[in-house]
């Protein structure tokens, strides 16, 4: 994964690095526990002073995204390790033959650290009580300007979940965990942090899915000629603003950039006149395919449209119904 920083840019070179590292992890080509670039490293590679790739790194610890090991580095945050949860094992891939045994063995560890016999039992019963509370349902939480980062989310997961999914802006999750607080609560990583400050107050688990890591909408975008205009359509603020910067690292000024929320009609109209490609997220597409069959006649070209197939990775949708229970 390399980096590209846009020097005479008026977006600062932080803010550049900054986004680029977060969708490089959030889309896990950074996976928990890697460990990033050391600043010299990131220094060579964007030619940024090292003191800069340094804030870069705190602001990324301050927000949760990574942790500095002293006198090792810095790493991609591990949050398995970090809320130290055991995930039910999957006794058919991990091969136990012996199941009583390996029950056995529980209980006798439990018995030899002083456990009594009860409060073994109540062990394991909490346990598996707060197995199933957390595979009840499935709240999606993302502040409330993003909430399109949650629709993207609880889309794609409902079709895979054989429990509710629910789209919970950040700011109203502690009234409706207070309500009731069985299930899991989804986010993306760029806003574990906070979600997990909330979670924790009230024993709920949270969970952070990765991202698609884009290749294809990233791969056209690096082909197009100098002077195309590129037009970008999603229900995320979010999506379009580190969109926005990314492109604009890979690209500079080379490609002009053109971003709409889908309901926001008359900036949607203005893109498709302006795109020669635009590129949306699946609940966009029919509000951009609509927009462009109304306003043909106006239109000097039709747009190439493309539409990005998923928002998030192959893997995290499996790794979820793990985590909360719902794979045999």
């Amino acid at each position: 994964m390399r980096f590209h920083i846009q020097q005479e840019s008026e977006i600062p070179a932080s803010s550049q690095l900054y986004n680029q590292i977060c969708f490089a992890i959030a889309a896990r080509h950074y996976p928990p526990g890697h460990r990033l670039p050391s600043t010299r490293q990131l220094a060579m590679q964007t030619g940024l002073h090292r003191n800069t790739i340094s804030k870069v790194y705190r602001q990324l610890e301050t927000d949760g995204v990574v942790e500095a090991i002293a006198g090792s580095g810095i790493y991609v945050r591990d949050q398995q390790k970090q809320r130290d949860i055991r995930t039910a094992a999957n006794v058919k891939n991990k091969g136990i033959k012996d199941i009583d045994l390996e029950v056995r063995k529980s209980v006798d560890s439990l018995l030899n650290s002083g456990c009594t016999l009860q409060q073994t039992r109540d062990l394991f019963n909490q346990e598996i009580n707060w197995r199933l509370r957390c595979g009840a349902r499935v709240l999606v939480s993302t502040p409330r300007e993003d909430i399109g980062a949650s629709m993207l989310i609880a889309e794609e997961l409902t079709p895979h979940l054989d429990v509710p999914v629910e789209v919970v802006p950040m700011e109203e999750l502690e009234n409706i965990l207070e309500n009731s607080n069985n299930g899991t609560v989804v986010t993306s990583r760029y806003f574990l942090q906070p979600i997990e400050e909330v979670a924790k107050k009230h024993s709920v688990r949270a969970i952070a899915v990765d991202l698609s890591d884009f290749k294809k909408e990233l791969a056209m975008l690096t082909e197009l000629r100098a002077g195309s205009c590129v037009g970008i359509v999603s229900i995320s603020p979010g999506i379009l603003r580190a969109a926005q910067v990314i492109l604009h690292s890979m690209r500079g000024n080379e490609l002009l950039l053109m971003t709409a929320n889908p309901d926001v009609g008359s900036r949607l109209i203005a893109l498709l006149r302006a795109a020669s490609h635009v590129i949306c997220d699946s609940p966009s597409l029919p509000i951009v395919e609509h927009t462009l069959r109304q306003n043909r006649s106006q239109l000097i070209r039709m747009p190439q449209l493309h539409c990005a197939e998923n928002y998030l990775s192959n893997s995290t949708i499996e790794d979820l119904r793990k985590e909360i229970g719902l794979t045999n």
